[in-house]
């Protein structure tokens, strides 16, 4: 296992290189020069007139005066000393920026993913309990529909509905503007408005699929012969099937934990626009349509390494969980 490990993690190594330079290429092919715009006095839709002496200072500055492989390599060295940069644009380390967003994105995610274990296990267990039967289609059609609805497209439905129609629900943002100035009950509850719709938007989707994976796993296993022999037994079908089936079905279950590491962190760059959530995903649409370089490198970085962490787990947890895998 630990030989596996070393390997893997060497070959992300070099996955990641590959990723930084292809990304970088696109980047700087993109229409846009963020000192051109600057110049003209585009940046954040201010004027902001920069003279020839500063226009160069700031492509020197950011490595824009250079051709792009050799404003990678200057890059890939600051990278590996531990700095990913300064945002062209806020002016303060692209690190500092990060740190500050992964808090927003982390209680969203880690709320809808904790939800979507919660309620996805006992609805797939339901769904294999109850096969074949009416309730059981009933229930397979709604998560079916569930999962075919497109978030974005449900955020804007239930903006509509609870909070413009209704005036229930906040419209945008993480906190309202009297925030700092209720109480911590008050302030617990604000934040608690807001998190209602991107949770629900974030969650539903995942829910219906974990919930489908849990039953269609459970619906294999439960043809097993060791099923069949613990139902001899004269074992009930409750017991049947937590005790026997679901320990068994869990396995695959288990390896997507690992997979749902990297939107802890990536968040989803449409629905937290949409949200106006300040996380991380805005962040990444913010540093697109601004040319912010450093900081479009900084992020896909991050991402990257939890893709490439989160596949790792997977497999890891994979061999743990079942005692047959075996990887040399």
């Amino acid at each position: 296992m630990l030989a596996y490990t070393v390997r893997r993690l060497l070959i992300a190594g070099v996955t990641l290189v590959l990723i930084s330079f292809v990304v970088y290429g696109l980047i700087r092919a993109m229409p846009g020069d963020p000192a051109v715009l600057a110049r003209m006095g585009m940046e954040e839709g201010q004027a902001l007139p920069v003279n020839d002496e500063r226009f160069q200072e700031m492509r020197a500055a950011y490595g824009l005066d250079k051709a792009w492989p050799r404003a990678y390599l200057l890059w890939l060295g600051d990278l590996a000393r531990g700095h990913l940069g300064t945002s062209l644009h806020q002016h303060v380390p692209v690190t500092g920026i990060i740190l500050e967003k992964a808090g927003p994105t982390l209680l969203l995610t880690v709320i809808s993913l904790g939800l979507s274990y919660i309620l996805s296990i006992p609805l797939g267990l339901y769904a294999a309990r109850r096969a074949g039967r009416p309730d059981e289609r009933a229930l397979s059609a709604v998560l079916y529909m569930l999962y075919s609805i497109p978030s974005y497209v449900a955020a804007v439905y239930l903006l509509l509905v609870f909070s413009v129609n209704l005036d229930l629900l906040p419209l945008f943002g993480m906190r309202g503007p009297e925030h700092e100035t209720l109480s911590a009950a008050g302030k617990a509850w604000d934040l608690f408005q807001h998190l209602i719709l991107p949770v629900t938007c974030y969650t539903y989707g995942t829910l219906a699929y974990y919930a489908r994976f849990i039953r269609a796993n459970l619906a294999e296993v439960l043809r097993q012969d060791y099923i069949r022999a613990a139902r001899a037994k004269g074992l009930g079908e409750t017991a049947v099937l937590v005790r026997h089936a679901f320990r068994n079905a869990l396995i695959p279950f288990v390896t997507l934990l690992g997979l749902t590491l990297p939107a802890l962190l990536s968040g989803s760059v449409i629905l937290e626009q949409i949200f106006s959530w300040p996380g991380m995903g805005r962040e990444f649409f913010h540093a697109i349509a601004t040319r912010d370089y450093p900081l479009i490198m900084g992020l896909t970085m991050v991402f990257s390494v939890l893709i490439l962490v989160g596949t790792l787990l997977a497999d890891l947890l994979y061999a743990v969980v079942d005692p047959r895998i075996s990887y040399s």
